[in-house]
């Protein structure tokens, strides 16, 4: 028995997918242009900008082709189909960026904080910065992508305040505080995993980016990992996986200790902080081995670090582990684990981060930009 032929309005509605997916990535192109893009008919490209036009979508700029022949008319998409937001809330500050459906960021605001700090003060920066960006872009905020350097409630976006965290005092509700600044949905995630998927899009498969295996182990004044498993973050019931610094490993003398507190028993927090001291870790690892006390300290964080991967490499089997994190991405740091991984009865590959800029807010961008063109495409069906 032949399988089912697609309907006409199926067909015709992926034609439509097909050409806004040309005019996202490459605005103002005459309809030869698209199709040869697209790989579509000119015919079939031509009924689909007429039923984009129609809805509003795409338009004809008035411009057209010179040199011979008979000129093309330049077609784009209309100016006002909004924005989406991507947001950070991270100890450095509150950062929310405007994308357009071309993937431009179009305005920005920022705010710093004061550490640790807690709901009260984040209740009145968070919605501040978010409007000041969504007031300064050009058009309505479709869609708000939040980065949270907090574990986060699967269910209700909201952050957790879990013992030992270094960065928020309490518990936070991003949603309710966005809702009334954004048209559509307010998605909430914490940043470690928006660093792998940010990682997994900008890798291959000999990286275990497309192959959709790795983990991601965050190493900053914040411990955190990010297992991604057939291209999906694993996030727990509850929101709460990838909580490392809880993790039992080796510490000083062999003794078994938390992440966390192996960390303190190597002289490594920020004084009155449960924050690990990134300024004294950089110290040691520019010293290295040419200082005995430096080295030692060192061999001893990297072991730890390895217990930790030898956890989750048993139960998870990633492809690759990324170390991220100012010392934790740091070439002497990554070397001087790879020396101890080598001792692991299952050794995984190591490598540093290929997104290095603001990797949590480079992935809620790029989840930002996903749901602010899928509302144009989903938009455009409906008409």
């Amino acid at each position: 028995m032949e399988p089912p032929k697609p309907s006409l309005r199926l067909l015709r509605q992926l034609s439509d997918r097909h050409v806004l997916g040309v005019l996202f990535e490459e605005p103002a192109l005459t309809r030869a242009q698209i199709a040869t893009r697209a790989g579509l008919s000119k015919p079939t490209v031509g009924e689909s900008v007429r039923r984009l036009t129609e809805a509003g979508v795409v338009r004809d700029t008035g411009e057209r082709t010179g040199g011979r022949g008979r000129a093309g008319t330049i077609l784009d998409l209309v100016p006002d189909l909004g924005v989406a937001l991507a947001v950070s809330i991270a100890p450095d500050g509150v950062r929310a960026e405007a994308v357009d459906v071309h993937g431009r960021v179009v305005s920005g605001a920022t705010e710093g904080l004061v550490l640790p700090t807690t709901p009260d003060r984040l209740e009145r920066v968070l919605p501040d910065v978010v409007a000041r960006a969504a007031a300064a872009a050009p058009g309505a905020v479709r869609v708000a992508v939040v980065s949270a350097a907090d574990p986060v409630d699967r269910a209700s976006g909201a952050l957790v305040h879990l013992p030992d965290a270094p960065f928020l005092v309490g518990d936070l509700s991003p949603v309710p505080l966005l809702t009334p600044l954004v048209d559509g949905e307010v998605v909430v995630d914490n940043d470690v995993n928006w660093a792998a998927r940010a990682e997994l899009a900008a890798t291959g498969p000999d990286d275990g980016g497309s192959a959709g295996e790795l983990a991601y182990l965050y190493l900053d004044r914040g411990l955190g990992c990010a297992v991604v498993a057939d291209g999906v973050v694993l996030r727990g019931s509850r929101g709460l996986a990838g909580e490392v610094a809880h993790l039992v490993t080796t510490g000083p003398d062999g003794r078994a200790g938390t992440f966390t507190d192996v960390v303190a028993a190597l002289g490594l927090r920020e004084p009155g902080s449960t924050a690990v001291d990134t300024a004294a870790v950089l110290r040691l690892l520019e010293a290295g081995d040419g200082d005995a006390a430096a080295a030692a300290t060192l061999d001893g964080l990297a072991v730890a670090v390895r217990g930790v991967l030898a956890a989750f490499v048993a139960l998870t089997d990633p492809a690759v582990v990324v170390l991220g994190g100012v010392w934790g991405s740091h070439p002497a740091f990554v070397e001087r684990v790879a020396r101890h991984v080598e001792a692991m009865p299952r050794r995984v590959a190591l490598r540093p981060p290929a997104v290095r800029d603001q990797p949590s807010l480079a992935g809620a961008r790029q989840e930002a930009l996903r749901r602010l063109r899928e509302h144009v495409v989903t938009g455009s069906a409906a008409h």
